[in-house]
């Protein structure tokens, strides 16, 4: 299955009605057989959408995959250019999702990743020394052995506008601490160096990312919600348009069963990123090495032709018995 890289015309759609998801009495003949997904270049996201892409596929669907930004998926959202994204990640894009919420022409599906957060993050040993919470990074011990400086990701990124702002405010005592904001596999690099030398460090982390299972760190209480609501803790919803709720029901079940640990991501992602592996082929391996949660992804679907989802997948795939 490859990623599909053509330009949107984001024609303009018809106005589009919500409609409740029902999956009652569906007569999946009539059911549109495509499924358009948006999938920005975030590991995450392109292998959790290769793996929706091989169940939907399985099941009688035609795939396409587009890679887009957030800000222009919205957009073909609205349009009725895409149908479904799978990485509404809030509150980093609050304000695109609620703006296009009140247009009234998406179904929030919910949360697909549980544990998803953004925050400090200190290699294990740095908080098993003290730095628990954010509250002591300025404690003067500890500020020394961390030399005043938090690495973080590229200038521009949403996380280093909030460490700058951080600095700026003087929030948690940071107003005298420097930022090296160079790029993800910079700030890792970083990290990597200093753990191999039991050094300390500080840095912008988040899960789900591969980092979480290469490196043994920890993340520091955000008491001040610097990083956002509830400490940095995050949702990461699915969209679907609401005139592919309606005409869709199967489909649309299917993905909002969709759920995964932060944990599940991070091997994901280690897997495409990290290994450098194929995303449909790390979406596979994920199917099979889990088969009681693709079986719960397909309670209740059907293949289009209207066999029960489950059997038709796990002879397909190759799925052990749940």
């Amino acid at each position: 299955m490859n990623l599909s890289r053509r330009p949107l015309t984001l024609a303009l759609a018809g106005a589009l009605l919500a409609a409740p998801l029902t999956w009652s009495s569906v007569v999946l003949a009539e059911e549109p057989a495509q499924v358009r997904f948006s999938v920005p270049a975030w590991p995450g996201v392109t292998v959790k959408t290769a793996l929706a892409a091989q169940l939907l596929e399985t099941l009688g669907y035609e795939v396409s995959q587009e890679e887009l930004g957030s800000t222009i998926t919205y957009e073909a959202l609205t349009q009725g250019e895409l149908d479904a994204f799978l990485a509404a990640w809030l509150p980093g894009q609050q304000g695109m999702y609620e703006t296009t919420m009140e247009k009234d022409v998406l179904v929030d599906l919910g949360n697909n990743v549980d544990g998803a957060r953004l925050g400090f993050a200190v290699p294990t040993y740095v908080h098993e020394a003290g730095v628990t919470s954010a509250e002591d990074l300025d404690r003067e011990e500890f500020a020394e052995k961390l030399e005043r400086t938090i690495y973080s990701i590229e200038v521009g990124s949403g996380m280093s506008d909030t460490l700058n702002e951080a600095v700026e405010n003087d929030t948690y005592g940071l107003g005298d601490w420097d930022l090296s904001e160079t790029s993800t596999p910079g700030m890792l690099s970083a990290v990597d160096a200093a753990i191999n030398r039991d050094e300390w460090i500080v840095f912008a982390g988040w899960t789900p990312h591969w980092m979480n299972i290469e490196y043994d760190v920890k993340y520091l209480t955000d008491t001040q919600d610097m990083w956002g609501p509830d400490g940095g803790r995050s949702d990461v919803r699915t969209l679907v348009t609401s005139d592919f709720a309606e005409a869709s029901p199967n489909a649309t079940k299917l993905l909002d069963q969709l759920s995964f640990t932060a944990d599940d991501q991070s091997a994901m992602i280690r897997g495409f990123s990290y290994e450098e592996r194929e995303p449909d082929a790390v979406a596979l391996d994920w199917i099979r090495a889990n088969p009681g949660k693709v079986q719960d992804f397909l309670d209740g679907v059907t293949t289009r032709d209207g066999e029960p989802a489950w059997r038709v997948v796990q002879q397909a795939l190759d799925i052990p018995d749940a």
